[in-house]
Formats: C-alpha cells, sequence, structure tokens
C-alpha cells in the first residue's frame, strides 16, 4: 500500500508557474514508476510526467520543455515545476505510483490538486 498526498496546486496566471508536491506514505525507490497525470473537465486522464523503475522520465508532448519532474527519495516525494503555464493546463492534477510489474501491477493515486491558469 501506499498513500499519496498532494500538495501545491493552485490558481495563476498564463506565463506563471507553479510547483507540485506528492509525498508518499514509504520509501519510492522501489516503485516500478511514480508521476504525475491530469484530468481536465470532460477529457480523460493523460500521463504529464513520470519516472520509471530505470531512472528515465516520460513527459507528454504538450508540457516538454515547461514543466520538470523531479524527486527526493530521502523525503518520499516527487515535485512537478510547471513554468510557462497556459489555459490548456488547467485541469486537476493527480499523483500516481504503481507498484509491480505486469499483470501485478497496482495504482495508487493521490486526492487530486487544482491547477488553474487564466488567461
Amino acid at each position: 500500500q501506499v498513500q499519496l498526498v498532494e500538495s501545491g496546486g493552485g490558481l495563476v496566471q498564463a506565463g506563471g508557474s507553479l510547483r507540485l508536491s506528492c509525498a508518499a506514505s514509504r520509501s519510492i525507490f522501489s516503485l516500478s514508476a511514480m508521476g504525475w497525470y491530469r484530468q481536465a473537465p470532460g477529457k480523460q486522464r493523460e500521463l504529464v510526467a513520470e519516472f520509471t523503475s530505470g531512472g528515465s522520465t516520460n513527459y507528454e508532448d504538450s508540457v516538454k520543455g515547461r514543466f520538470t519532474i523531479s524527486r527526493d527519495n530521502a523525503k518520499n516525494t516527487v515535485y512537478l515545476q510547471m513554468s510557462s503555464l497556459q489555459p490548456g493546463d488547467t485541469a486537476v492534477y493527480y499523483c500516481n505510483a504503481k507498484d509491480g510489474t505486469g499483470l501485478f501491477t497496482f495504482n495508487y493515486w493521490g486526492q487530486g490538486t487544482q491547477v488553474t491558469v487564466s488567461s
């Protein structure tokens, strides 16, 4: 089991920045993946950025060069630094952790944090 607690969302003007934090209840070192998804009204939840167990990172195309995912293993925390925010980034952002592999992968989700970008 992994409990995830997000913080850092809010209202920001276009072009501004926010940093999201996700604190896990246990070590994140052994997780198969950990990162951020978002869901805008009327749209499906989509991957924003994540770390995989091999140490690589994946980013959704529209956030490349604007968002940066980072981690602090000592604090069991993953961050998402968001810059040059656009109204299209408005969504509820969810922290996600994957534990296990293949058919035995468990997904854990945080409660979500609202990010609103005004034009």
